[in-house]
């Protein structure tokens, strides 16, 4: 089993000082022995919060994390296989009047396609995705 980590939790933890260590750590206690990774997408989200921060310090702290992550962490790319399945999903979905964020769309995407759970704080928005497995932090 594996989980693919939303941004969500990722910022949970750089807002806690924790170190992607501390966090993993933290992540497999709760989950088991999963294989954690994420998606270039969750990249995407944490180079926008550099890019946001209202101080130096707050800026240095969160490019030091993302720095982290991607030396420390698998990151799975986008690809042709992954835009498939989101493109699936969303249109399945849209048919039927749900939305979904472009981001939580392909981080449900990439985990279904790997056959993934999703290890998130935001199940209301992830639960829209119909066969994805969610895991609570």
């Amino acid at each position: 089993m594996g989980l693919i980590l939303d941004s969500s939790i990722l910022i949970a933890g750089e807002r806690r000082g924790e170190t992607v260590r501390q966090m993993m750590q933290r992540i497999v206690g709760t989950g088991g022995d999963a294989e954690c990774a994420l998606s270039a997408i969750s990249m995407i989200e944490l180079t926008h919060g550099i890019y946001r921060a209202k101080t130096d310090a707050d800026r240095s702290r969160r490019r030091a994390f993302a720095d982290e992550l991607a030396r420390d962490m698998i990151v799975h790319p986008d690809s042709l296989a992954i835009a498939q399945v989101a493109g699936r999903i969303e249109g399945e979905q849209a048919a039927k009047g749900v939305s979904i964020a472009v981001e939580d769309l392909i981080i449900g995407a990439t985990a279904l396609h790997l056959g993934f759970d999703v290890a998130t704080l935001n199940v209301r928005d992830f639960q829209r995705i119909p066969g994805l497995n969610l895991v609570t932090m």
